[in-house]
């Protein structure tokens, strides 16, 4: 049966490939150099200073907006061709959110990467959909993303994956976990993912990832309505308008670290 922190890592991963969409890649958390850093990059931070030697070699294949067929025709293969000691597998939530999508169809088409992959590469690490309880238009797909999480437990099960449960991840409710968009993490948002999977491996973080934030005022209802308004305008019309038409925010995206490559010079 798979356990959420089965591994006790001593330094013995020394190359970790990330698998996913836009959640992977980092969206909501911009670095200096205008790419997105997320919690990926960060876990990697992570898993580079448990080798002494600095020898630690790092890919990212995310790209926002894909969907998991794409997912696997690109990134798993991938991964698979660069076998490192880890890889992280984070896909099907932007197939959930699409309307008159069968989350037991999609969570069977996830089945088969994983064992694709558990066949071919190291340890892999799979994660659990979002509880979007508190997020507009999302609250009313939680039936849909909680039958596809509880899909993606049995399936860790029943191949031993470690598993990142972001459902039970308390501290994610928290809206200062999350961009404007509402659809992605904020940098604290990706910091303490991180660091949830960094204990999922073993490793002894410098903080909890579920302490609880800064008491912060409370909110007027028309505060809470003007941002709401805001956050339809920019963020909620836009989205829904690119998938009429088709369109993905990933379109002419290339993955942001396609080698495996040491993480520091």
């Amino acid at each position: 049966m798979a356990d959420d922190s089965k591994i006790v890592n001593n330094g013995g991963i020394g190359s970790y490939a990330a698998v996913g969409d836009s959640f992977t890649e980092g969206v909501g958390d911009p670095g200096p150099d205008g790419a997105f850093v997320g919690w990926a990059d960060r876990l990697a931070v992570l898993l580079s200073d448990q080798r002494p030697r600095h020898d630690f070699r790092y890919a990212n294949l995310a790209v926002r907006g894909r969907l998991l067929d794409r997912i696997v025709e690109e990134q798993v293969s991938r991964a698979i061709e660069l076998s490192p000691d880890l890889v992280t597998f984070c896909a099907g939530g932007n197939d959930i959110l699409r309307p008159g999508s069968d989350p037991d169809d999609v969570a069977a088409r996830y089945e088969a990467a994983v064992s694709d992959l558990v066949a071919q590469v190291g340890t892999v690490m799979v994660c659990t959909g979002f509880d979007t309880r508190g997020v507009p238009v999302l609250r009313h797909l939680r039936g849909k993303i909680a039958t596809y999480t509880a899909h993606v437990r049995a399936i860790a099960d029943r191949y031993g994956c470690p598993v990142l449960d972001l459902w039970s991840l308390r501290s994610v409710q928290d809206r200062r976990a999350w961009d404007e968009d509402r659809l992605h993490l904020s940098p604290d948002g990706h910091t303490r993912v991180a660091l949830r999977a960094g204990q999922v491996l073993g490793l002894e973080v410098p903080a909890d990832p579920d302490q609880p934030w800064p008491v912060e005022g409370q909110r007027s209802a028309a505060e809470v309505r003007r941002d709401n308004i805001h956050w339809a305008r920019e963020y909620l019309v836009p989205w829904i308008g690119r998938r009429l038409r088709g369109e993905s925010s990933g379109d002419h995206v290339e993955p942001k670290r396609p080698d495996l490559l040491p993480l520091r010079p």
